[in-house]
């Protein structure tokens, strides 16, 4: 059976440091019948003549520089409109997907007639070193469930197309990809959850989601601005949030 193309969404922004590796790690794939969209949220760091250099030699990736730095989301969303594939498949570009990733999802997916679904992952540090700890997948995710405290990792997730159609990203700087499965299980009642650790998140220093402050502030955006939770039930799932990192840190 000919294999379906698939739709690999990737925003970038200053991710010189890290972008190759990430690239190699989809080129690895066994599952070849794929389409990377890189979307560039104006980066300052020569992310580009790295990228320019793999679409040389792989016309099967493109490239697309935003007119104003706008955000993740929006990058996000200008690589999913220009979309052409049955399978939609999440990449952020500093993580790395294991080579089966896709081949051994969508068979799994096809296989038990799912229509969104995640992996589990590792974490790693900035040079590539496991951190030693894997994030694993609740067996499926409904709406509420999601709201709780979000065990899916952007980087493992693949859609179907065909059956789910086409979404925008709710404009946040930050949990816009929390914003978008929200949107998503408006549509399709689980996301599901495949127990095998097929990519790899890096933890940088820096990052926004470091700042657990900042995290805060966009959690109540969406749960505020977006998804028009009332206060009481938004203050509640801000306070397990917190709640649930302390646990973790412990």
């Amino acid at each position: 059976m000919s294999e379906k193309l698939v739709s690999i969404i990737m925003p970038t922004y200053n991710c010189a440091n890290f972008i190759a590796r990430t690239l190699d790690s989809v080129q690895a794939q066994t599952y070849k019948n794929w389409e990377l969209i890189i979307v560039d949220d104006r980066s300052e760091d020569n992310t580009k003549e790295i990228v320019d250099e793999y679409i040389k030699n792989d016309s099967r990736i493109s490239y697309h520089l935003l007119d104003a730095n706008s955000g993740a989301a929006v990058a996000r969303t200008t690589a999913m409109n220009l979309a052409k594939g049955s399978y939609m498949a999440f990449l952020d570009s500093d993580d790395i997907w294991m080579p089966e990733k896709l081949e051994r999802q969508i068979k799994w997916m096809t296989d038990n007639g799912y229509a969104f679904s995640c992996t589990a992952y590792e974490q790693i540090d900035e040079k590539d070193n496991s951190l030693n700890r894997v994030i694993k997948t609740v067996k499926k995710t409904d709406y509420n469930r999601l709201l709780l405290d979000c065990p899916v990792g952007n980087s493992t997730v693949v859609y179907d197309v065909e059956k789910m159609g086409k979404f925008e990203v709710p404009n946040i700087r930050k949990r816009n990809d929390d914003a978008l499965w929200l949107q998503m299980l408006k549509k399709e009642p689980y996301i599901w959850g495949m127990p095998d650790v097929l990519m790899r998140y890096r933890v940088r220093k820096n990052s926004i989601s470091s700042n657990k402050f900042k995290v805060i502030k966009y959690h109540w955006i969406l749960y505020r601005d977006i998804e028009h939770l009332s206060v009481i039930r938004s203050a509640f799932h801000i306070f397990f949030w917190c709640v649930i990192k302390v646990l973790r840190i412990k």
